[in-house]
């Protein structure tokens, strides 16, 4: 079921003011978090609108979890951080998805809680666009 003031659910301009598409997941969409602070941040949304993990079947669980590896695989391979950090949150919006959020050794954030939205580094559509292709062909 999909609610249609859900920026997940409707996949237009709600969401494309934080996220550029990525690719169709099997377990959900993948966006490039258009704040680049952490080269290489993207958001997991699942398919369904649910809040929880535990709205899930076991099975659409470990097909998320799966692809939260996935994407995880292909920044290590596109950006190589020293660390990924991952967040579900969701307070407002309810509609479950994983921050996936690339850390750097001796970035601003190293070693901390990394900010959800700090407005430093906003890209071009073509830079955009050349990092979500660079992800796609990691996948």
């Amino acid at each position: 079921m999909k609610d249609v003031n859900c920026a997940y659910c409707m996949q237009g301009e709600l969401v494309a003011k934080f996220g550029y598409p990525i690719c169709k997941m099997d377990s959900g969409f993948l966006y490039l978090f258009k704040e680049q602070s952490h080269p290489g941040r993207v958001i997991l949304a699942h398919n369904k609108h649910v809040s929880e993990l535990i709205d899930l079947t076991d099975e659409e669980r470990n097909q998320f979890f799966a692809d939260i590896a996935k994407v995880s695989r292909a920044i290590h391979k596109v950006f190589n951080p020293n660390k990924v950090n991952y967040g579900a949150y969701g307070d407002t919006g309810c509609h479950l998805h994983f921050h996936l959020v690339p850390k750097y050794e001796g970035e601003y954030e190293w070693g901390g809680v990394f900010e959800m939205n700090p407005g430093k580094t906003l890209l071009t559509d073509a830079e955009y666009e050349e990092i979500a292709e660079k992800i796609r062909q990691a996948l």
